[in-house]
C-alpha cells in the first residue's frame, strides 16, 4: 500500500527537479520517462490528470523565467507547439497504462525507449507545423519535415541529438524508475 504513493511521489520530485534550467545536460530530460512511468504506475485514479497537472505546473513556471530572460513564449506558434507535447505526454501515458508494473525490467525499459522515439517526432513534427523559430528551412513539404526530424533549426544542436538524448535520458531514467519501483516492491 505504501508504493502505490511512494513511486509517484518520487516520479513527481525527480522530475519536477529536473526540470530546473542547467540542471541536465540540453534535451536530456525525465519527462518522456516520467511520463510513460505514470502510465504503468501511478494509480487509476490519478494516471492522466497527475502527471500532465505537474507538467503544466512546471512549464507554467519555466515559461515565465524564459520569459523574464526575454524569450517569446506566450506567442500562439509556442503555445500551439506547447499543445503537441501534451499530446506527445498523453501518448506516454496511455503507452505506460498498455503495461504492468509486474513486467521486466527489459520490457519496461523497451517501453521507454519507444514513448522516448514517440516524445521525440510528435514535438518534432509539432516544431515543424508550427514553427516557433521561424525557421526559413521548416517549409511545409516532406523535406521541410525530414529537415525539422534532422537538422533543426540553425544555431541549435541538431536535432539528431535532440533525438539521442531523448533516447538515452527516456531509457536510462524509465530503466531507473523501473528498477526502484521493483527493488521497493512489497512481496507477494
Amino acid at each position: 500500500m505504501r508504493n502505490k504513493f511512494l513511486i509517484p511521489a518520487i516520479l513527481i520530485t525527480v522530475f519536477a527537479l529536473s526540470r530546473i534550467p542547467g540542471l541536465m545536460p540540453g534535451n536530456f530530460s525525465v519527462a518522456s520517462a516520467f511520463a510513460f512511468c505514470a502510465g504503468v504506475y501511478f494509480p487509476k485514479r490519478f494516471v492522466w490528470w497527475l502527471p500532465l497537472s505537474v507538467v503544466l505546473a512546471t512549464d507554467i513556471g519555466l515559461n515565465f523565467y524564459y520569459q523574464h530572460k526575454g524569450y517569446t513564449v506566450w506567442a500562439p506558434p509556442d503555445l500551439a507547439n506547447l499543445f503537441f507535447n501534451y499530446v506527445a505526454y498523453a501518448v506516454l501515458i496511455f503507452l505506460g497504462t498498455r503495461f504492468k508494473p509486474q513486467s521486466s525490467l527489459g520490457k519496461l525499459t523497451g517501453g521507454g525507449l519507444l514513448g522516448a522515439i514517440l516524445f521525440y517526432l510528435i514535438t518534432n513534427t509539432a516544431s515543424w507545423l508550427f514553427n516557433p523559430f521561424h525557421d526559413p528551412e521548416y517549409t511545409k513539404n516532406l523535406a521541410g519535415w525530414i529537415i525539422a526530424l534532422t537538422k533543426g533549426t540553425g544555431g541549435y544542436p541538431s536535432t539528431w541529438e535532440f533525438f539521442r538524448n531523448t533516447l538515452m535520458s527516456g531509457g536510462l531514467f524509465t530503466a531507473l524508475f523501473a528498477a526502484g519501483a521493483k527493488l521497493t516492491a512489497e512481496s507477494p
